[in-house]
């Protein structure tokens, strides 16, 4: 764990978009990983839940519908993308990234 904390602090002295980047995907792989997790080991019991109660509607709407999991999966899949696009801009305008992408204007 304290080696983790190194790369991250010794990442976010590079500050580039790329290093940000790789941070983002890694916290969101982290969370998607652990709400997988939750989802294989957690099951509710098959009672009836009640409209009145707000726990009873929560655990619906959000937990049921396994929305946490799928929108970090979904966020993930993005990333991926986002950083792709990076590295295609990277490669094929050099120059124009130099000038264009910075850290401090995102």
């Amino acid at each position: 764990m304290k080696s983790a904390i190194i790369v991250v602090c010794t990442l976010l002295l590079l500050c580039q978009t790329m290093n940000i980047l790789i941070v983002n995907q890694s916290v969101i792989d982290l969370c998607a990983s652990f709400f997988t997790l939750l989802t294989a080991t957690v099951e509710l019991d098959g009672t009836r839940r009640s409209a009145d109660s707000l726990v009873d509607q929560l655990v619906c709407r959000i937990w049921l519908t396994r929305q946490p999991l799928l929108s970090f999966l979904c966020t993930s899949t993005y990333g991926i993308m986002l950083m792709a696009l990076d590295r295609y801009v990277a490669v094929v305008y050099p120059v124009w990234q130099n000038n264009n992408v910075s850290v401090h204007d995102a």
